[in-house]
């Protein structure tokens, strides 16, 4: 594959014009893209102020292969599945326009060619961070015993007790963010709808958020239960309640990601119908 197959821009409107019909054609793999740019369209901040964005397409004869993006410099070269020919093309084609990245997010084995090839460029040393699953949900099967209450919407009145459990939840993952009022809209948590499992006293036991459907897909993110209240069933219970209401608004997938290291969590997903399509891979580049 040539380097020079890869168009770069750093116009999104011409980007997604060229490259939107790819994205979409595979949801459930592209999802990160498709949630990306739809925030960004629909007025979400995705990026500072001032910096200029980067993106790129593999095109050969008018069909559209591969894309990759990154919108700030400090943010990971973001790129779907390739083979190892097309990561060394691409890393050839930014390396001789002087572009630098930090790191490389992209399914396992393009993240590990991207990684190789890079360093072969540049001589920047890959170092592995970390790993993710993504699950595809097939048929949805509910745990059984279902535990005692009911899914349900949180109210607008609960928004505090909402930023609690994703302030708990942010800390559980050791990410390094502020959540109150006047971030909320601007971390990864503002743009979803959440669904809380309550007990049948209305106690807020578990919660799920769901991205807005974007080419018919839907991703769960996040799943939380306070450690307290874990071990009764809850997060799977409100699982299934929110991909169950996405299968009834019309979602023709429904997916999510969960750490390899939880075997918990990914035996819950498979029991409840989620089916492995990708393991995702990040690499930083000292």
């Amino acid at each position: 594959m040539r380097p020079d197959d890869w168009y770069l821009t750093e116009d999104v409107d011409e980007f997604l014009a060229r490259a939107g019909d790819f994205l979409r054609s595979r949801p459930a793999l592209h999802t990160t893209a498709l949630t990306t740019f739809e925030k960004l369209r629909t007025g979400g901040a995705v990026a500072d102020a001032g910096e200029t964005p980067l993106f790129g397409r593999l095109e050969r004869s008018g069909e559209v292969s591969a894309v990759f993006y990154r919108f700030t410099r400090r943010n990971l070269l973001s790129v779907t599945p390739l083979d190892p020919e097309q990561a060394d093309g691409l890393a050839d084609r930014l390396a001789d326009l002087g572009h630098r990245f930090p790191g490389v997010s992209a399914e396992h084995g393009t993240a590990t060619a991207f990684a190789d090839a890079w360093q072969r460029r540049t001589g920047a040393t890959p170092a592995f961070r970390t790993a993710i699953n993504l699950y595809r949900l097939g048929t949805l099967t509910p745990p059984q015993p279902v535990p005692e209450g009911r899914g349900r919407p949180v109210g607008e009145d609960e928004h505090e007790h909402l930023m609690q459990w994703c302030r708990e939840l942010a800390k559980d993952l050791k990410e390094d963010v502020t959540i109150n009022a006047d971030t909320w809209a601007g971390t990864r948590f503002g743009e979803k709808r959440y669904t809380y499992w309550e007990t049948p006293d209305g106690t807020p036991v578990s919660m799920a958020g769901v991205n807005p459907m974007v080419a018919g897909h839907v991703r769960v993110d996040p799943v939380y239960t306070p450690a307290h209240l874990r071990g009764h069933g809850y997060a799977g219970a409100v699982t299934v309640e929110v991909g169950r209401a996405a299968l009834t608004a019309g979602a023709t997938d429904v997916v999510l990601y969960a750490d390899p290291a939880n075997p918990t969590s990914n035996a819950l997903y498979r029991r409840i119908g989620y089916r492995k399509i990708a393991d995702w891979g990040v690499y930083d580049f000292a």
